[in-house]
């Protein structure tokens, strides 16, 4: 299956308490929740994550997401391409609007490969931090999952 968006990545608290105990099979009120609606609810943009999403675990605040593998793609902002590559495995603590602690993610600055520890939403800007560096982007640029290539 294939992937597509960015970060890692990451959800309400009450809905974070009920759909803790697995995989993205979880079920509230009758309704399946995945990886993508934990985001959403979370006020985080779906495309965080890419198309392809296998399982997921979403325990006491921490989530951590399953790939069929690695995951290339590239979100297109501003004239711009940014290419993210994702591990099998990516996660991270999640709260409303912010992913922090996160693994198995990385994007190219210029010629280098970054890995990312936080994403961040104010309003309608997406920050995220890599190491020194921090990168703004529209929450738009998210809204859909990436397709991995």
């Amino acid at each position: 299956m294939a992937m597509q968006h960015i970060l890692l990545l990451v959800f309400i608290a009450s809905i974070l308490h009920a759909a803790s105990s697995t995989s993205s099979n979880s079920t509230i009120d009758g309704t399946t929740v995945t990886a993508y609606d934990i985001l959403e609810q979370n006020n985080l943009p779906r495309g965080l994550l890419p198309l392809g999403v296998e399982s997921y675990v979403l325990h006491e605040g921490t989530i951590e997401v399953t790939l069929p593998g690695e995951c290339n793609f590239f979100v297109p902002i501003g004239g711009d391409q940014y290419k993210f590559r994702y591990g099998s495995k990516v996660g991270g603590v999640i709260k409303s609007g912010s992913l922090t602690q996160v693994y198995g993610t990385r994007f190219q600055a210029v010629s280098e490969w970054l890995g990312f520890n936080t994403v961040e939403r104010v309003g309608d800007q997406l920050t995220i931090q890599a190491q020194a560096l921090a990168k703004s982007f529209p929450a738009s640029a998210f809204a859909n999952s990436p397709k991995c290539s």
